[in-house]
């Protein structure tokens, strides 16, 4: 006998939307192992936590019995996805596409299990896609139906330009769906309207539309915006163990339920117990430090999460950081904001020049680490606990 209910539950934990949930619950229902797919396209060598959102559902399907594919879309990710962008995204080179690629196959089995994980590339047949082929892909389309797409429509009625090539990217990865013969697919909130082609494709070639999945996009350390290299808000999964606890550590305590649900694989009944115990008055912190352990055991071994949790007892000093301390933004107008300057607007220091004497005696620390160097700059995204002498203590984000 099938547990559905008990499937369905795992299967919704942390998603935003199941279209349309009564067909996932008749797949189900019929007792055989679905085809879960996700496509990950190789703009960049190295993964960070906000990729294994994704990557972490088809593990949770993966121990239901399905079917996992995971789709590197080196053929998309020479189109360039247009999605959410305000102008023309430049494609990437067949060269870039492959370098990146061949990082990710050893990052995702940190993740998932690699015999029961099929590994595709949508070049497989988009490459063999003759002119008239893609013709007569494209006339299964309209382009009033790709103007509904929100970032389409904006730059249309702005008057930006979109070239012919940009509406080619949701007709192919809708196309992946069909050449899979996919039960289901995984993707962000704002692959949405992409997900949404391949069931209609699936449609027009006659086979039973996909189920489509969305996952809610995971914030960054500073909480606000999600999360990327480029904002240097980010975990990579590539990190050393010590980088990692720290950077778990520093997030605040409500954005820590966040990255419970989304990244960890405990129960969520254990975790609603730990939300009781800090609505009772236990310490966050506390409880911060077990995904810490969590994520750092995943992506290098037990041995390294536990030295990294005595690391960072041993950087910090046990009881010296406070329960409690003062969080502030600062808004940086050139992308970054220089240390004095921090500590002065961040409430730390009365003065740029009482910074500038703090630094050069080694009063000040980021995250635990001395700061060297009076000309030191935070990139705006960065969000860490700052700290000046020995109970001077904030946890500032520049934005």
């Amino acid at each position: 006998m099938i547990d559905v209910t008990g499937s369905l539950n795992l299967i919704k934990r942390g998603t935003e939307e199941v279209l349309p949930e009564e067909l996932l619950i008749k797949k189900l229902k019929r007792g055989e192992p679905l085809k879960i797919k996700a496509g990950f396209d190789p703009t960049a060598p190295d993964l960070h936590l906000g990729h294994t959102v994704l990557i972490n559902k088809l593990r949770q399907f993966q121990e239901l019995g399905h079917e996992v594919i995971f789709l590197i879309g080196d053929f998309t990710g020479m189109i360039g996805d247009p999605t959410g962008k305000s102008a023309t995204r430049p494609p990437l080179t067949r060269e870039e596409v492959l370098e990146n690629a061949k990082t990710y196959e050893h990052q995702i089995f940190k993740i998932l299990d690699p015999t029961k994980t099929t590994v595709l590339f949508n070049s497989s047949w988009m490459g063999e896609m003759s002119a008239v082929d893609l013709i007569q892909l494209a006339a299964k389309h309209t382009v009033a139906r790709m103007l509904e797409r929100d970032d389409f429509n904006k730059r249309y009625t702005s008057g930006q330009p979109i070239a012919i090539h940009e509406f080619l990217y949701p007709l192919v990865q809708g196309y992946d769906s069909v050449a899979l013969k996919a039960d289901v697919e995984l993707g962000g909130t704002d692959q949405k309207f992409n997900l949404l082609v391949g069931r209609q494709l699936q449609e027009a070639h006659q086979q039973e539309p996909q189920v489509v999945i969305t996952l809610p996009i995971l914030e960054g350390l500073d909480g606000v915006q999600k999360m990327s290299k480029s904002l240097n808000n980010y975990i990579g999964i590539t990190d050393q163990p010590e980088e990692m606890f720290g950077k778990v550590m520093s997030i605040s305590d409500d954005l820590m339920w966040r990255y419970y649900e989304l990244l960890s694989f405990r129960p969520m009944d254990e975790i609603e117990a730990w939300k009781a115990e800090v609505d009772g008055g236990a310490n966050p912190r506390d409880i911060k430090v077990h995904l810490a352990e969590e994520l750092v055991e995943r992506f290098h071994s037990k041995e390294m999460a536990e030295k990294a949790h005595q690391a960072f007892i041993a950087r910090f000093q046990k009881g010296q950081i406070p329960d409690e301390m003062p969080e502030c933004e600062l808004k940086s107008e050139s992308g970054s904001y220089p240390i004095a300057n921090l500590l002065k607007d961040g409430g730390l220091v009365k003065s740029t020049s009482e910074a500038m004497r703090m630094i050069k005696q080694g009063a000040v620390r980021i995250d635990g680490d001395r700061v060297e160097q009076t000309s030191l700059t935070i990139e705006a995204g960065t969000t860490g606990v700052f700290q000046v002498g020995k109970r001077r203590f904030a946890r500032i984000t520049v934005s």
